[in-house]
């Protein structure tokens, strides 16, 4: 069994196949989904989603709509975590360089939501563009004791070993099929077996070949496939291990994993 651990299913790019999205993503080998919030607006469509024996729902505050986020969401986040003990990590979270105008209100939404996942013992799934170095050091300093995701990882195979070495696993998605990203290829193939997760991003993040259409859960095993080839392993080694990784992350129930 493969899983997808970070899909936006509750986005409105699906509502018109959802179901069909669930299904192919099924026949593709995918049999959990996890599913981030990103802003409060959207927690209850998470929630629901959660509510089924194959997905497990996460709650953040995600920095790319940091003009959606008011002044009372941390304090709504902390009552929604401890009203919802089945959500399985706080995120997503984390911070977007390329807004340089938000990027201070940027990290201080993330250091509050650091501290409610660390009161909480949950772990964090974290957006991190453009600032693997920065964010490694504000890690170092806040010291989550549950780790975590960093989530879409592209980075260098020593900023990858500097996020694990802080207890978080690597997020390998659709980046990993572009022939170009040499650097991502590296770092992928020099992970341990316990350090990365697949994940689709969708609606987003499209695989190489598939630019400007609509991801899905069931490219994960596209994902797999090229994971497989970058580390010189079988497929289902790839399937074990990611799986493995979940479940021990997010704390989901043992099953099959192939």
């Amino acid at each position: 069994m493969l899983i997808d651990a970070h899909c936006h299913l509750d986005f409105s790019a699906f509502d018109d196949d959802r179901e069909a999205v669930f299904a192919r993503a099924r026949e593709a080998g995918v049999g959990h989904f996890v599913v981030p919030g990103t802003t409060r607006a959207a927690w209850d469509a998470v929630l629901a989603l959660g509510r089924r024996d194959d997905v497990s729902a996460c709650l953040g505050l995600h920095p790319y709509f940091m003009d959606r986020h008011g002044e009372a969401d941390v304090e709504a986040l902390a009552r929604a975590l401890d009203a919802q003990p089945e959500v399985v990590a706080l995120g997503e979270c984390g911070i977007d360089a390329r807004f340089a105008d938000s990027l201070d209100a940027q990290w201080r939404l993330f250091d509050a939501q650091v501290r409610l996942a660390k009161a909480r013992h949950l772990p964090l799934v974290i957006h991190c563009v453009q600032c693997n170095d920065t964010l490694t050091k504000r890690l170092r300093q806040l010291a989550p004791p549950a780790g975590g995701l960093i989530h879409a990882f592209s980075g260098s195979p020593e900023q990858a070993r500097a996020f694990l070495d802080l207890g978080f696993v690597l997020g390998l998605g659709g980046a990993t099929t572009f022939p170009r990203a040499k650097r991502l290829h590296r770092a992928v193939a020099a992970l341990p077996d316990d350090g990365y997760l697949l994940e689709t991003d969708s609606p987003d993040m499209p695989l190489c070949g598939f630019q400007g259409q609509r991801n899905e859960p069931a490219r994960i095993a596209d994902i797999a496939e090229r994971v497989a080839g970058l580390r010189d392993q079988t497929m289902a080694a790839i399937a074990e291990h990611s799986t493995t990784n979940a479940r021990r992350l997010f704390g989901l129930a043992d099953g099959p994993s192939s």
